[in-house]
């Protein structure tokens, strides 16, 4: 059959292992969709930039916007990242009725309306499982295999970077610092952190997820975020020592009435025998709760060349066969519209931990401060050190808006040096 052509915006990590397994799996994957893929062109900044795909110098052009103009390009593959130009060549494919795949968390997370309008406008397929979780086979049964399901809750860990940083706190008892070096020596975190450990990408990720969790248009800005660079070997030792790990997740949960949704990431502090607290260095994992299909996990490599490589492959195949069918893959739904629930009305557990004056009282004034906001206190442990001592309190359930200002009047008590540590506390039913 006549070859379906593909443009390629971006020769990167990813792109470059695009290029190479569509070029070694040819002969399979024409065999999967019914007619071979060709390369049509690969837009480029540096074209004269030496690369692994070994690109030949034709196919190469850094005029992105005739690319995925050209009438003879049936498909495009956005691999560049970042929202602009992103942005507006995925949006001028898809009008011109192309399809896309796109591994673009960030520009999807922020603006995913425009392109998904696009693509309605186009009539071509807009399909992005690389943008979450890598190889992981995620966004699709979310979409798809329980489109006849009721979601109400994803918690994971959507971002190897930070998960790598904190198993190597737990396991060695290494400071962040020298957990992040040693990430960045191997390759799993970038020169510039900042979009991993303060959170942002897990918060692009998480917000994607919510979308096609709960039906609803969820944006990055909806997402509460925090980050990892606060977390210190002393938290990480108190956490051990109570038969926890922290971790970096995110968290996409329906409100108990169903009418709106709660979508956050930030460290929290799980038990050991959870599930997720044996997912060691740069991996993922992730929970989907539905009320028929039950508790689902979802465990891989979440980033790398080739792990989102096969993913982009995996898409390329599903709107490759559409356009031979004259199919559609699924559109946005939207159709629930939940709101967003503020992180105060997020009900959850917590670990507080105080430097306090080592005399008696105490814990009685403390205590009070927790009883004033109705935060029902679960454990305490007291460490003395000399004329100071630490108290280390874990709360029952409580809303975020009552310990945040629980955590407020704690400071202004005269026998109260510092907060130390607040972490929430996941994965424990405990009421």
């Amino acid at each position: 059959m006549k070859p379906l052509k593909v443009a390629l915006l971006g020769c990167g990590v990813v792109g470059s292992q695009v290029v190479r397994l569509l070029r070694e799996q040819s002969a399979d994957l024409a065999a999967r969709i019914g007619a071979p893929l060709e390369l049509a062109g690969v837009a480029v900044r540096r074209p004269g930039r030496k690369r692994d795909a070994g690109v030949e110098a034709d196919l190469l052009t850094t005029d992105a916007e005739a690319l995925v103009s050209r009438p003879d390009v049936d498909i495009v593959v956005e691999v560049i990242g970042g929202i602009e130009p992103a942005r507006s060549l995925i949006a001028t494919a898809l009008r011109a009725g192309k399809s896309v795949v796109t591994a673009n968390k960030a520009l999807l997370a922020e603006d995913g309306a425009t392109l998904h309008a696009a693509a309605r406008q186009g009539g071509g397929d807009l399909y992005f499982e690389a943008s979450v979780a890598g190889a992981i086979p995620l966004l699709r049964p979310l979409r798809e295999s329980l489109s006849g399901d009721h979601v109400h809750r994803v918690l994971g860990i959507v971002n190897g970077t930070t998960n790598y940083i904190l198993d190597k706190m737990d396991t060695s008892g290494a400071s962040f610092t020298d957990a992040l070096e040693e990430a960045q020596a191997l390759g799993y975190a970038e020169a510039d952190p900042t979009a991993d450990v303060e959170g942002f990408d897990a918060a692009a990720k998480a917000a994607i997820l919510a979308g096609l969790a709960f039906h609803s248009r969820v944006t990055a800005a909806d997402v509460h975020r925090e980050g990892i660079t606060e977390i210190t070997a002393a938290d990480v030792a108190s956490a051990k020592a109570m038969g926890y790990v922290i971790k970096l997740l995110a968290i996409c949960a329906r409100s108990d009435d169903g009418s709106s949704v709660g979508v956050r990431v930030h460290p929290a502090m799980i038990p050991r025998s959870h599930p997720l607290a044996g997912v060691r260095e740069a991996y993922n994992a992730v929970f989907v709760e539905a009320r028929s299909a039950g508790e689902l996990m979802f465990y891989g490599k979440g980033a790398g060349g080739a792990p989102t490589a096969s993913a982009v492959l995996g898409d390329l195949v599903a709107v490759a066969r559409n356009r031979l069918t004259g199919a559609r893959g699924p559109e946005e739904s939207t159709y629930a519209d939940l709101s967003v629930h503020p992180m105060g009305d997020t009900v959850t557990r917590y670990h507080v931990a105080l430097d306090v004056a080592d005399k008696p009282g105490v814990l009685a004034r403390v205590a009070d401060i927790f009883a004033k906001h109705d935060v029902s206190i679960q454990t305490v442990r007291q460490e003395g050190h000399g004329d100071d001592a630490q108290l280390v309190l874990v709360s029952h359930r409580a809303s975020d808006a009552a310990l945040s200002a629980t955590v407020g009047s704690l400071r202004e008590l005269d026998i109260v040096r510092a907060v130390a540590s607040v972490m929430r506390v996941e994965g424990d039913e405990t009421p």
